[in-house]
Formats: C-alpha cells, sequence, structure tokens
C-alpha cells in the first residue's frame, strides 16, 4: 500500500498498447558446480622382462620338491564386507533425505528484502515460518524510506550493496529493467501466473515471454465520499456516473452570503491543493478514450476540459484557497475525494469520527467501467546472487494462506490490509465496507505512468510534471489544446528515455 469535458460524451476507449518484444536478458541462477579439474596421466607400472625357466626356483625360498605351503584365511576380505556394508547404509541415508527433504547439500543463504510502507513486524511471521522450512534461508527485511528509494535500488545494486528482494510500483519495470530478473518458470509458470493476478498486473509485469514480478497488493482510485454530508443534502447513494456527479454538485456545495465557497462538493480542477491529481487527470484521460502518448488529440483536450471546469472562476466549485484536498476531507470541507484506497486509512486516523464511505470511481454513461490503478510489486535482482532462492520465498508469500495472514498482520496495527493480489481471494473483501468497491474495480484496472507521489524522479514525477504545468497554464487562459501540445512534447521525451 503505497503512500503513496467539452461534454460529458465520451470517445471510443482505446486499449492500450503491449509490448511484445522482451527487453531483458534472463540471468541464469548460479548453481555452484564445482570445476572439472583435468584428469591426471594414468600410472604405468614397470616393464617386466620373463625369467628364464631355470630361474624362476632360483632364490624363491621354496625347495622345489616341497608341496606348497597352506596360508590362513586373508582377514583383510571381512574389512571389506563391513566396508561395503557401511557404504551401502550411507547411500542409503542420502537417498532417503534427498527424496524427502530435497535439501541435501544445501548451502546457507541471507537474502536481503527492501520494503516499502511495511513495519518488519508485520512480515516476521511469515519470515519466522519460511525459516523454519528452510533452515538454510536467511530473510533480512528492512523498511526503506520511498524518498530517493528508486535512485538508491539502482545504484547500490550496481555498486553489490543493493538488496536480493525489492518493492517497486506498477509503472517503474522500464525504469529498472537493468535491475529486474525473470520470473522462472519453475517458480511460477506464465499460465498460473494468468490465472492468479489481476489482468492489470499481467500488462503491467510482462515483457516478452517473461514476467518480472510478483504482486503482494492491488490497489487504485476510489470515490471516497462523506455519507454524512451526501445525506445533508438529500443525495442518498454516491454518483455512479459522472453525469449524476455534475448533478450533485450544485446540492453538494456551501458558500457564505458573499459567495465564497465553505463546503465543496470534490476537489477537482488544480494542481498545488489536490491530491492525486495526476491520476486523476489519467482516469478522466483514459475514461475518454485518450492516451498518455498522444496528448495533442481531442480526447486529451476533452479531458482536460473536464478536471479544470469544477475549478474555473464561471463555477468554482473548488479552488486555490481550499486546504489541500486530504486536510478538506478530514475537516469535512469537501464532500467527495477521489484517491488511492489506502487514503481511507491517513483519514480515518486524523478523524476517527468522520463517516467515510467507498464507492468505485464515477463512469462515462454507457462505456466500460475504468479505474486506474496504483500498486506496488516485489521483484528479485539481477544482481543477486542466490536469485533462486529469492523467487522462492517470494512464491512462498503468494500462497493464499501467506496472504490472509499477511493481510491480518498488517489489520492489527490499521483499519485494514493491503487488497489481496490473487483474483480468488477478492471474496474475502468484497463485502468489506472499504475495500468492497475496490475489489468490484480490480478486473477494470489499467495503467498509465503519471502517478503522483511514487518518488521515482523519473518517468512519473516528471510526466506528472509536465501535466502540473499544463493544467495551471489553462487557469493562465492557454486554451486546453495548447497546454496539452506543450505537455506532449515533454512526455514524449520522458516516455523516449524509458521505453521498453
Amino acid at each position: 500500500m503505497d503512500d503513496n469535458t467539452t461534454n460529458s460524451t465520451s470517445l471510443p476507449i482505446e486499449d492500450k498498447p503491449v509490448a511484445h518484444q522482451p527487453i531483458f536478458e534472463s540471468v541464469p541462477v548460479n548453481d555452484d558446480k564445482p570445476s572439472v579439474l583435468p584428469a591426471e596421466p594414468e600410472e604405468v607400472a614397470p616393464e617386466v622382462t620373463s625369467a628364464a625357466p631355470e630361474e624362476i626356483n632360483q632364490g624363491s625360498g621354496v625347495p622345489p620338491d616341497l608341496p606348497p605351503p597352506v596360508y590362513e584365511d586373508n582377514k583383510s576380505k571381512y574389512f571389506i564386507v563391513i566396508g561395503g556394508v557401511v557404504l551401502f547404509i550411507l547411500l542409503l541415508i542420502f537417498f532417503f533425505k534427498f527424496i524427502f527433504t530435497g535439501k541435501v547439500g544445501a548451502k546457507n543463504v541471507t537474502l536481503t528484502y527492501w520494503g516499502l510502507w511495511e513495519d518488519k513486524t508485520v512480515f516476521d511471521p511469515l519470515i519466522q515460518q519460511y525459516q523454519q522450512q528452510n533452515p538454510g534461508v536467511k530473510i533480512d527485511y528492512q523498511e526503506m524510506s520511498p524518498t530517493d528509494y528508486r535512485d538508491k535500488l539502482l545504484a547500490r545494486s550496481k555498486n553489490g550493496q543493493g538488496p536480493d528482494i525489492f518493492r517497486f510500483h506498477n509503472t517503474w519495470l522500464p525504469e529498472i529493467k537493468e535491475l529486474a530478473s525473470p520470473l522462472p518458470a519453475n517458480i511460477m509458470t506464465n499460465a498460473e501466473f494468468e490465472k492468479t493476478f489481476y489482468k492489470v498486473a499481467q500488462k503491467d509485469l510482462k515483457v516478452g515471454d517473461y514476467y518480472y514480478g510478483l504482486p503482494l497488493e492491488i490497489d487504485g482510485l476510489v470515490l471516497i465520499y462523506n455519507d454524512s454530508l451526501l445525506k445533508k443534502a438529500g443525495i442518498s447513494s454516491p454518483p455512479a456516473t459522472w453525469d449524476d456527479l455534475t448533478n450533485d454538485v450544485g446540492k453538494l456545495t456551501v458558500r457564505d452570503t458573499s459567495g465564497n465557497l465553505i463546503t465543496a462538493a470534490i476537489a477537482m480542477g488544480t494542481t498545488g491543493n489536490v491530491e492525486h491529481f495526476g491520476d486523476i487527470f489519467s482516469l478522466l484521460l483514459t475514461q475518454n478514450g485518450g492516451d498518455i502518448t498522444k496528448l495533442d488529440a481531442q480526447e486529451a483536450a476533452g479531458a482536460l476540459e473536464i478536471y479544470r471546469k469544477f475549478a474555473e472562476p464561471q463555477q468554482a466549485f473548488w479552488n486555490d484557497n481550499m486546504p489541500d484536498s486530504l486536510t478538506a476531507f478530514v475537516q469535512e470541507k469537501v464532500a467527495m475525494i477521489i484517491a488511492p484506497s489506502w487514503e481511507v486509512l491517513s483519514i480515518k486516523a486524523a478523524n476517527p469520527d468522520i463517516a467515510v464511505k467507498v464507492a468505485p470511481v464515477p463512469a462515462v454513461p454507457g462505456a466500460p467501467a475504468i479505474s486506474i490503478a496504483n500498486y506496488w510489486v516485489e521483484g528479485v535482482s539481477r544482481f543477486s546472487k542466490n536469485q533462486l532462492e529469492a523467487w522462492k520465498f517470494l512464491r512462498f508469500l503468494v500462497k493464499k494462506d501467506s496472504l490472509t495472514r499477511l493481510y491480518e498482520n498488517e489489520s492489527k496495527a490499521k483499519l485494514f490490509g493491503e487488497p489481496y493480489s490473487r483474483v480468488d481471494l477478492a471474496s474475502l473483501l468484497i463485502q468489506n465496507d472499504y475495500l468492497g468497491p475496490l475489489m468490484k474495480e480490480a478486473d477494470n484496472f489499467v495503467s498509465v505512468p503519471a502517478i503522483n507521489r511514487t518518488y521515482d524522479n523519473g518517468l512519473n514525477d516528471q510526466i506528472v510534471q509536465y501535466i502540473e504545468n499544463a493544467i495551471n497554464s489553462t487557469a493562465q487562459g492557454v486554451s486546453y489544446s495548447e497546454a496539452l501540445q506543450t505537455a506532449k512534447t515533454g512526455v514524449d521525451q520522458v516516455i523516449s528515455q524509458y521505453e521498453k
């Protein structure tokens, strides 16, 4: 979990292009096989010449006329038999140990695991369980700071000081292609991966014929609303479409006698005080049939117009004078925000009594439901000397009982844990007040590399900056199309830098 219109008519939604050629080289696991030494030349016995018949009896010490001597049984044959029995027993022990444990000759391994957002105490019970089952393996989990995390990950890995296992954002694969190693088929086949995880993970983590990570969670944008404010305005249910939201905005907006905004309907239209504005613009862009690589298209201009209209001076349903969107929601100065589900934890921690509820994001009327993914994944470094052991541990973590135990551990310290990455565990959360709506959206997630607060200092942060400039320039009178045309030049350069 991270810390992270010209009118309402939508154009047909385009499928995102998917790369089909592998870009990463597979890094074989070091089997530590012993080197084969060159054979030494065989020793040749000295040449023996045949003796003359008359020489055979000379110097033998045995008179030729006496019968041959009778020797006692050679006791060495007993030692040979005993040695054979001992060898057989040792081989038998070796055989049964190999069959039942498969760990004959296993070496001791320490795996360094760089995590984000989750405290070490959350993972400790699972780590202890795995170490008991695998005595030769030790897991060293370290919770890292998100600030400059990606830069540290790449730099230290190249210097031989990086982790074996690391967490990365679902949009980061183009940025860490020199670091990520492919998932071995003997750990999880492609068919098993595709049966286990959501479609968005299949698109995000596959390059060519290989997957490059295993997700422990799924998350993305939802509509978070104050149920008390909606009921006070006579609204019985949250808006299901953008048309519904437009109709509700007037009912939820409260102004003073001078026309100043007291309570806003939804936090949208600006950048400085709207958390996750990059995610929200990406949502509108995708729902409107646009693409981040085609910001000069009409679909993109339409998405920007929809976003900006909530803060345009003519309507001013939101403005720069309001607190940041999360603070405003906590203070009950805004009725709705669009954010990842984990922001509910921040809101409830700041105001436990607030009537928070969650719904799927508004959809375009008549169009398929779409939301924006924002989740984290576990990967294995190609610089690791123990890649296979690292993948084995991650395979253990994505098992059903491991994920349910992980969720239970997380829920001890907060309202809820990370939503399950496995499709077959969705039913366990579908009735959850906060995560149920997210699980309903999970099949409809798409990824766009314009996510706020991934702290990547790269793909996301740079694209978000160009989007921010475009939104702010329209507030200064620049047209939507012109603002996005300027943004497109910068965004194209960024994408080309990190393209797969």
